[in-house]
């Protein structure tokens, strides 16, 4: 029913190849999940299906995608871009404005949204990242689509949103090909796993197309690179084996040419025909070296630490809040909020979309007092709100041109898995992956005191979240942390607080 033949990427500024020759098709009842690391083309894919157009300034798309006549809902990673009303963006939309009360009202239900919100008149910013990504689902469902094209549809949302983006996935039987960088996702919802990879030094692409969920395929591919590194092993030992004995012979041949009498013109014939043997056999041996198992090759692993830095005094206080009322514009959204950090202590932050975590942290970066002269170190949920994109990556982290930190920027870029010619791309060129990648490596530079965190691994691939949790985890002093990762709620190691239209309490989180 949807048929992708010979896809093929490239990046027009540095001709670097992101996908080549991606042939694959999905039938009904398949919901086939897109993995790879940022940067290796997963929303570039989505949007040469869906609306190969926003490409043509960057890249060039060649190959046939033919949908079979399928209505395709597309939802894109970014929504945040629209300035105006809620209900300007969602009049935006034609099936908004040609949909059925019911209709509507269905939607809603199904991704636990509010009916009224699409036609509020505030304005779309004052929403909370979930609730942008609900609102834009649930356009998609009215355009009552035979197949879904979603990138990142779990970003930001909340624990029962994404129970409910679970359900609709499952439930409404509808063939999808999605981006996700939450596992728990992966592992519920896929049938299927295309994984783009870039090799080499980030100029071979590979793709590879799987039929079966994720957890088997992780399984499988260990199992599979273990199973390749150990025949390698095997066939180089029994290849330095073979290449001993033969230089054994070579040079029992060779000796015995040196030492034979011209008297023997015999034995020298014999020697001859035996030298010609040893040639041929090693001729063999270098045909059968190419059939050799390959070592096998994946993509290395990034790599990135803090600077050895003194914990704070375990009395030390370290973020001190006390508001009576929180409020976006006219609206509370809480009360009588107490929250006080002392020494290396780590709190996380929950609640549902639109309770007000983002707008809290909003607050106590904009009050310096409540974090007590500590170097804060911080990440918006908005990247825009950090990043300059019109700057590159090395200006950005480098805006003095010193040469020392200018080394180990690239250095560090490089093991973030980026290439030197995306370090000196526009920031608005990369993925939101390798922007996040760009925002920790800032507060690595930074050398904080304190870490304040908006939902820090939204966009990062499953194969790099767990390292930048890790990284995360083992910052020394506090943090002050919102998300909605089910991973890292878990492996939380302080305090969860949830915010409610009362203020801060305990939280024992039952994770989904």
């Amino acid at each position: 029913m949807f048929v992708v033949k010979n896809l093929s990427i490239i990046h027009k500024k540095d001709l670097r190849p992101l996908i080549q020759d991606l042939s694959f098709s999905i039938s009904i009842g398949e919901r086939i999940a897109v993995i790879g690391e940022e940067g290796n083309g997963k929303s570039a894919l989505l949007r040469a299906i869906a609306c190969p157009d926003t490409l043509e300034s960057w890249a060039i798309v060649t190959g046939q995608v033919h949908t079979g006549g399928e209505v395709i809902a597309y939802l894109p990673q970014e929504t945040h871009a629209f300035q105006g009303s809620i209900y300007d963006f969602c009049a935006a939309d034609p099936a908004f404005l040609s949909s059925e009360w019911q209709d509507l009202a269905s939607a809603c239900r199904l991704l636990r949204l509010d009916p009224s919100l699409p036609y509020e008149a505030r304005d779309l910013h004052t929403l909370s990242g979930g609730e942008k990504v609900r609102l834009s689902l649930m356009l998609c469902m009215l355009k009552k689509p035979s197949m879904l094209l979603l990138d990142e549809p779990g970003n930001d949302l909340d624990l029962d949103a994404m129970k409910a983006l679970e359900t609709l996935l499952l439930e409404s039987g509808l063939p999808a090909l999605f981006v996700s960088h939450d596992e728990a996702l992966l592992t519920r919802c896929a049938t299927g796993i295309l994984h783009l990879e870039s090799l080499y030094g980030r100029t071979q692409p590979r793709a590879s197309l799987h039929r079966e969920g994720y957890a088997a395929y992780m399984q499988s591919r260990r199992e599979t690179l273990i199973r390749q590194e150990q025949q390698y092993m095997n066939d180089r030992r029994q290849e330095q084996i073979r290449e001993e004995k033969f230089r054994r012979i070579e040079q029992a041949v060779a000796s015995a040419q040196e030492k034979i009498s011209r008297q023997d013109p015999h034995g020298g014939r014999l020697l001859k025909k035996k030298m010609k043997s040893v040639k041929s056999l090693e001729h063999r041996y270098a045909r059968e070296k190419k059939d050799l198992t390959q070592r096998p090759y994946e993509e290395y692993a990034i790599h990135l630490t803090w600077n050895p830095h003194p914990p704070l005094p375990a009395g030390k206080e370290a973020v001190s809040v006390s508001l009576p009322l929180l409020q976006a514009g006219s609206r509370v959204l809480a009360r009588n909020i107490a929250l006080h950090m002392r020494g290396n202590e780590k709190v996380l932050l929950i609640g549902p979309n639109g309770c007000g975590k983002t707008t809290l942290l909003h607050w106590i970066l904009a009050h310096p007092d409540t974090t007590h002269a500590l170097r804060v170190g911080c990440m918006h949920q908005q990247y825009t709100e950090t990043l300059k994109d019109s700057l590159s990556p090395l200006v950005f982290l480098c805006p003095n041109g010193d040469k020392e930190t200018l080394t180990r920027v690239r250095l560090t870029l490089g093991s973030l898995k980026m290439t030197r010619e995306e370090t000196m791309h526009p920031l608005s060129d990369l993925s939101g992956g390798q922007r996040a990648k760009v925002l920790l490596l800032s507060l690595v530079l930074q050398d904080p005191d304190l870490l304040v965190l908006d939902e820090p691994t939204r966009n990062l691939s499953p194969l790099s979240a767990p390292m930048i949790r890790d990284l995360i985890l083992q910052f020394p002093g506090p943090i002050l942390c919102t998300t909605h990762d089910r991973t890292l709620m878990h492996m939380w190691p302080g305090r969860i607080l949830r915010l409610t239209e009362e203020g801060l309490v305990s939280a024992e989180v039952a994770i989904p």
